[in-house]
């Protein structure tokens, strides 16, 4: 690296800020016919895609509590909101100025036991019930796809027969 790559490459970290921190719900419910689970993607207000979810730290709500509100007041739906992250992914979040700032999205599983008539962005969203492989087709953040894609197979992995008792599955 020559002297002048090295010094465009410090300028670079002096005036870089940490990603701003968001809560986001991955929404899900079981399919009871069929072993499986669908999540649920809105689309985003302004460019129209497929994201899930997510907002800002909230005062007085925990993390969790802050992704719980963002599913109800985005997507009108309410249920039991893991206290863990399942993982978090990155994006870059446009401001109303034009300007981009890198977010981190700490990500909750929701499992939704209730859809609400009404709620506060009622008709400017989308909402649909998808699998995760379609979700993860849908979702533009790479970061998102593949924990989409991991929480389908640890759902996956919960849902499947247990052997019984005295047996060894071999």
């Amino acid at each position: 690296m020559n002297i002048l790559d090295r010094i465009v490459s410090d300028v670079h970290l002096m005036f870089r800020r940490p990603a701003r921190e968001q809560y986001g719900a991955l929404c899900y419910r079981v399919k009871k016919k069929r072993s499986g689970v669908e999540v649920l993607l809105i689309t985003s207000r302004d460019t129209g895609r497929w994201v899930i979810p997510k907002g800002w730290p909230m005062d007085g709500k925990s993390a969790a509590g802050a992704a719980a509100r963002e599913a109800w007041e985005e997507a009108g739906v309410k249920g039991k909101i893991a206290e863990e992250p399942i993982g978090s992914y990155h994006y870059m979040k446009g401001l109303p100025e034009g300007l981009k700032v890198d977010c981190r999205v700490r990500v909750f599983a929701l499992a939704v036991d209730d859809i609400c008539k009404n709620f506060p962005e009622k008709g400017e969203r989308r909402a649909e019930w998808v699998d995760c492989t379609e979700a993860a087709n849908r979702v533009q953040e790479p970061g998102l796809k593949s924990l989409l894609l991991a929480f389908e197979e640890k759902m996956l992995a919960e849902l499947a027969p247990k052997p019984k008792n005295g047996t060894t599955g071999a």
